[in-house]
């Protein structure tokens, strides 16, 4: 009978679902706190079931020789060391989407609240006073939302904006018009998005691409008397910027559950009068608590019992039988699906992926979600396998797949073509026989390319001259080349290379590339391989 400890508090209902399983469980919800005892008995588990108290580190993990997986009940996997889990072969599981309803309710309790200043106004009543005159609100009634962020939580969101008659914009890159149809918003450009909403709600998560997203200028494009709303995450917005926009009234009133900073003891928000704060709530309801704890211990059991796996961050769903021979695949899967993904700025409408040969015979599902995944981690390092073909659904992402017999010299291979507005993008690569993946075609271009860690890709006219002012460019910049492929279009007019690096390449770097008037595009490019 497999064995599970729970560390952090969870439900007796989650706890029961165990022993009616047929799965030993021991529940010491404290013990997580105590990180040296939690290391004298984690080796006698087959699982760990956890919430935000308990941190798997690397050293604890080298005291858990039996253990096979960890539960997180919620979405955060911050106190968990995924890769010392993956390297010692231990599965970990989140529940991804079961505070979304949550989040997105708490969002619309914070934009009501600053709207008719709830707090200010029931803290000046439990003083005694009566100043009804005081707090003059707003209706939310006709006016405008924008929406940044129209995935899972940004959805219900826009449901409940809707049914409470507001007009609702949204900015997503990768929102497609036919799903935004479908949500009934309209679809804009941020900027537009910034000058005509009344309110303003986020719902992404942090990146390098949305990290200070309403930064100081942005700010200063803002609709006046606006109200800002942020319970995604901390750093989407300047918060010292933003203090000031409301100090000067520019900005009329701002809600906030998360900030730069947490646990927040200070920030430039707190104690203005126009600004209501909360301690993180977004996940904090009884019914959230109680669904990841049960779909945590779901999950656990199907995967100790049966061997099933559901919303792994480190795993491919799919059967240990297939997992020995599919692993090389889906490992290409993801690198073509990254590729796309880093090369490409603008939505994308359809993902559509060809699979040749031996490849064709696999389970298709798992390749699927490893490409999606891999596309979409560019804008949302968070993506996993199972959250993905949410996520493109979500979207509006059409995603097809088509099997073909044998059609080449490869024994099998995935090509993967992106469709955007303007262009598709695509790229095809194989399995050799040592287990490496490689490219074989970019942009209709014939290559031979190994996967590295960091990468840079150039496209430019097939002129002499432009491989030597590459080489000498990286070369005066002391950028170490691993290994180098060309190519050329069949008619002689365009050239690509793709580079292997020692490390990423910096910024300077590809601002030579470019300053020297011979590259088309110069592209960074990164791989977990």
């Amino acid at each position: 009978m497999p064995k599970v400890l729970v560390s952090d508090k969870l439900s007796e209902t989650a706890v029961q679902i165990f022993r009616d399983r047929g799965v030993e469980v021991d529940y010491l919800p404290d013990l997580g706190k105590d990180k040296d005892k939690l290391a004298e008995v984690i080796g006698q588990y087959d699982g760990l079931a956890i919430r935000s108290a308990t941190k798997v580190t690397e050293k604890l993990l080298e005291s858990a020789p039996n253990l096979k997986v960890i539960g997180r009940a919620g979405i955060g996997v911050d106190n968990v060391d995924i890769p010392a889990a993956s390297k010692k072969g231990v599965i970990v599981m989140n529940t991804p989407f079961g505070n979304s309803v949550t989040t997105a309710e708490h969002a619309i309790a914070m934009m009501f609240a600053v709207a008719r200043q709830l707090p200010e106004a029931s803290v000046s009543t439990h003083a005694g006073k009566w100043e009804k005159n005081r707090f003059m609100g707003v209706e939310l009634f006709n006016k405008t939302l924008g929406v940044i962020g129209a995935g899972n939580i940004g959805g219900i969101v826009i449901d409940r904006a809707l049914g409470l008659h507001m007009k609702v914009l949204a900015y997503d890159p990768f929102l497609s018009e036919d799903r935004a149809k479908e949500l009934g918003v309209t679809k804009v450009e941020l900027d537009d998005l910034l000058g005509r909403a009344d309110f303003i709600t986020f719902h992404v998560p942090l990146t390098d691409k949305t990290r200070n997203i309403l930064s100081r200028d942005a700010i200063a494009k803002l609709k006046p008397g606006v109200r800002i709303i942020n319970c995604a995450r901390g750093g989407l917005v300047d918060e010292e910027a933003l203090a000031e926009a409301l100090t000067d009234g520019r900005v009329a009133g701002a809600a906030f559950d998360v900030f730069a900073v947490e646990p927040a003891t200070d920030s430039p928000l707190f104690n203005l009068p126009n600004v209501v704060v909360t301690p993180h709530l977004g996940a904090a309801t009884t019914e959230a608590q109680e669904n990841v704890a049960l779909q945590v211990a779901e999950q656990m059991s199907d995967y100790l019992l049966t061997g099933a796996v559901q919303n792994a961050l480190n795993m491919p769903s799919v059967t240990a039988e297939e997992a020995s021979v599919m692993g090389p695949w889906i490992k290409l899967a993801a690198h073509l699906g990254a590729f796309v993904g880093q090369m490409t700025d603008e939505p994308i409408k359809a993902i559509n992926v060809l699979y040749d040969g031996v490849v064709s015979e696999m389970n298709l599902n798992a390749l699927n979600a490893a490409v999606i995944a891999g596309v979409m981690k560019a804008s949302n390092p968070d993506v996993n396998m199972v959250s993905a073909p949410v996520m493109a659904k979500e979207r509006g992402v059409q995603v097809s797949t088509t099997r073909q017999d044998k059609a080449g010299v490869y024994e099998g291979y995935i090509k993967l073509t992106c469709v955007t507005e303007t262009r598709e993008r695509s790229i095809a690569g194989t399995v050799f026989s040592d287990g490496k993946p490689r490219f074989i075609q970019i942009r209709g271009i014939n290559v031979d390319a190994e996967v590295g860690s960091h990468m840079l890709y150039t496209r430019n006219k097939d002129v002499p001259g432009v491989i030597g002012a590459l080489g000498m460019t990286l070369g005066d910049l002391g950028v170490n080349i691993a290994n180098f492929t060309l190519g050329r279009s069949a008619g002689g007019s365009d050239a690509i290379a793709i580079l292997y690096l020692d490390e990423a390449i910096s910024d300077g770097a590809l601002s030579a590339l470019e300053a020297t008037g011979k590259f088309l595009q110069a592209r960074r490019l990164q791989f977990e391989v």
